[in-house]
């Protein structure tokens, strides 16, 4: 009887407590969303309500768009080049906000004996960044040496692909109406916190011949690299390498025609930099 009792107890109280569970729980719900929409100004006084509402606007609206610049001088080096020793630079920089940059860069080749320029080009660029990795690029470059003088039109791409990849790819017509096309690929391997190795590949296409260039339509040429550099600072760091460059295919037979060799071998020494 006594059992019989207790399980009679028992279902009742459950009973209760099933019909009146989900009114508490909405009962509490309730609760809690009065809580967090009481809106914040009714605990502050009304000019620091005005004052605060003023400070998250200013962030939102402004945040990110203070302007900077950044140089980098990535190739300050002598190459031995097949006994016609060189001096190279290959610089860029850029002056913006995180959206929209104005990019200059310069990159030329001068040999040592004689004073010769081989190779002499400035772009001016402006970026719009895609996404957080990737800015397109679109503007102008002019190419000083080797003659004659050429200006084109730019389009490209640069930025960081997966695996902590650089990029910069471009497209470019001449002013005579010569298309080719420039990717370069580099790629930091950290042996330590300072001592870094840099594979780095360039690839050229024309897309016609250009004969008073020495350029042959298709792949034109093609240089691979492995540098090591030491990071004195983060800003400045030495390094030596060794770079293979090869024209290829009518670009090689301009190459020879000039009495140029069309592979060369260079065992590099150099400074990377950057502010």
């Amino acid at each position: 009887m006594n059992a019989a009792l207790r399980a009679l107890a028992f279902i009742i109280v459950s009973a209760i407590a099933f019909t009146t569970a989900p009114a508490l729980a909405q009962h509490v719900h309730e609760l809690d969303a009065a809580a967090y929409d009481t809106p914040t100004q009714d605990m502050r006084g009304p000019q620091e309500s005005i004052q605060t509402a003023t400070a998250q606007h200013m962030v939102r609206m402004h945040h990110g768009a203070d302007k900077f610049l950044y140089v980098q001088g990535d190739r300050f080096e002598y190459g031995s080049g097949n006994g016609n020793p060189h001096l190279l630079w290959d610089a860029q920089g850029w002056y913006g906000g995180d959206i929209h940059k104005l990019w200059v860069k310069i990159k030329g080749d001068v040999l040592l004996d004689g004073g010769e320029v081989e190779d002499a080009e400035v772009q001016a660029l402006y970026s719009r960044a895609l996404t957080p990795f990737f800015g397109f690029q679109a503007g102008v470059r002019h190419d000083i040496e080797p003659g004659p003088e050429r200006t084109y039109g730019v389009i490209g791409l640069q930025g960081l692909a997966p695996y902590m990849i650089e990029v910069d790819a471009a497209a470019f017509v001449s002013n005579k109406g010569d298309v080719s096309a420039r990717v370069e690929l580099e790629y930091d391997l950290l042996i330590t916190q300072r001592l870094i190795v840099q594979p780095r590949a360039e690839v050229n296409v024309a897309f016609k011949d250009v004969p008073e260039r020495g350029i042959g339509s298709g792949l034109s040429s093609a240089e691979v690299g492995l540098r090591l550099r030491y990071e004195i600072k983060r800003e400045f760091a030495p390094y030596i390498g060794v770079s293979w460059s090869r024209a290829v295919s009518t670009t090689a037979d301009f190459n020879r025609a000039a009495g140029e060799d069309p592979s060369i071998v260079s065992f590099v020494a150099g400074i990377r930099f950057w502010f």
